[in-house]
């Protein structure tokens, strides 16, 4: 039985989809006008894991994660660039798709484009025009009525009359009340626009998100997933207009991703103490940064640091320190392993305490070669190696995770000369020379492990 979080109840809940054996599940996914941070590889990360995981025990998961690619923020991006606001479009999503691809995030079953979906949203805003949920303002935006919806604030507990009394209304807003979000921004002259029966313009954000899921996944889908920053206004705007409009439950379990913090603060874009994904990969190889973020639960924020990404990096080599030399076995049956890492993984997701269980595995086969027992190790290899494919990690050959990344010119060629000159110079008792060469391999990112099989070499 798999236990979930449901944001909405703020409690875990047994999973029952709506059709059995399959999953219907929509992820908000990138706003595509600059490179992915950190914070969005933890939502990719995590979301690839969970559903991973779920393909894992059987289920058919139909995964959607959509891309905005209109927006204010796009449309600035564009212009300080002096560029058509497409090519900035395509030119970030073949980023994004590098960046996941190196994390080991698998695509989803569909990814759709909002600007793809522009009819859908006006039929949507339509809808909820002619049944009085939304009105047309006198500046030519469409917005939401946030009063005209009794359950505004179910997912983020916020209550309508505390939003309203907080809220600081420009004179230029046409809304009726302070709360009311837009649906469809009326273009400024020169703007991209689409026609609509309210005039030219452009949908707003959330609108977005509900006719997409609705037209891939339907109107009451499984799971609704995102970043836990958009956990309000976004996601609780989208409940709004999504079930007035259709009249029915929306998603029937809310999920979010923890946040990634630096120094105490939420990583974000707006606050400039962001890392992209691309200048993490600089210094961390990206399995060992998808580690680090697997290795915390999905919803617990996760402290980024050089410490934390580097301890990331040794506990990953201590796994594929344990696989080295080793070839896994075939067809191994379920194991105690296999029942522990399902007990924590059936428990909304508990990647840290699948991570312990991986651990353990890797304890065993290290015993197991301690006592000459090969067969064994190999059997308890397999284990590990399928465990870990469930959370993107331990599928490369150990000796090639070892030796890539490299800085320098050393070839592995050169590097094995050197090896061998090392060894012959220990059968010549000559250690000096033989440290010699070992501390310039290690200068050069080099690191000789030796043992009763020979020695091997790895990146530092």
């Amino acid at each position: 039985m798999i236990k979930i979080y449901n944001t909405l109840s703020q409690e875990k809940e047994e999973f029952k989809p709506i059709e059995p054996g399959k999953v219907r599940m929509y992820v908000c996914g990138m706003t595509v006008y600059d490179y992915c941070h950190l914070g969005h590889a933890r939502v990719l990360v995590a979301f690839d894991v969970i559903t991973g995981y779920l393909r894992h025990q059987g289920f058919d998961v139909q995964y959607i994660r959509n891309i905005t690619d209109i927006d204010d923020k796009i449309l600035r991006r564009a212009e300080e660039n002096g560029e058509v606001y497409t090519d900035l479009t395509d030119r970030m999503i073949t980023a994004m798709h590098e960046d996941e691809g190196k994390l080991g995030v698998r695509a989803p079953t569909e990814e759709p484009r909002a600007t793809a979906y522009i009819d859908e949203m006006l039929a949507m805003i339509q809808k909820l025009v002619t049944a009085g949920y939304a009105y047309a303002a006198d500046n030519g935006d469409v917005y939401f009525s946030v009063d005209s919806y009794p359950d505004y604030g179910k997912l983020s507990k916020k209550k309508l009359e505390d939003l309203v009394a907080g809220a600081r209304v420009d004179v230029q807003e046409a809304k009726r009340s302070p709360a009311d979000f837009v649906l469809w921004k009326a273009a400024k002259p020169g703007e991209v626009s689409w026609p609509s029966p309210w005039g030219d313009g452009r949908p707003g954000w959330h609108i977005e998100c509900s006719a997409m899921s609705n037209s891939c996944l339907g109107e009451t889908f499984d799971i609704h997933g995102g970043g836990p920053d958009l956990l309000f206004p976004h996601h609780e705007n989208e409940i709004a207009q999504s079930e007035c409009a259709n009249g029915c439950t929306f998603a029937n379990l809310w999920m979010h991703a923890g946040a990634i913090r630096v120094n105490k603060e939420k990583m974000s874009k707006s606050l400039g103490n962001f890392f992209t994904i691309r200048e993490i990969f600089e210094d961390y190889s990206p399995e060992v940064v998808r580690y680090f973020l697997v290795s915390s639960h999905y919803r617990s924020q996760v402290d980024y640091s050089e410490e934390n990404l580097a301890e990331a990096g040794r506990v990953l080599n201590r796994l594929y320190q344990a696989l080295r030399g080793l070839v896994p076995a075939k067809d191994v049956p379920e194991s105690a392993h296999d029942r522990e890492f399902a007990d924590a993984m059936d428990d909304d997701f508990n990647t840290a305490g699948a991570m312990a269980v991986l651990h353990s595995a890797a304890n065993e086969i290290n015993q197991h070669r301690r006592d000459g027992n090969d067969v064994a190790a190999a059997e308890k290899a397999a284990v590990l190696v399928r465990l870990g494919g469930v959370l993107g990690l331990l599928q490369q050959d150990p000796e090639a995770y070892f030796q890539a990344g490299l800085a320098g010119e050393l070839s592995a060629e050169h590097i094995e000369a050197m090896i061998q000159a090392r060894t012959d110079a220990r059968k010549n008792r000559d250690f000096a020379e033989a440290d010699r060469i070992r501390d310039e391999l290690l200068e050069k990112g080099v690191i000789l492990d030796d043992s009763r099989e020979g020695t091997s070499w790895r990146r530092g």
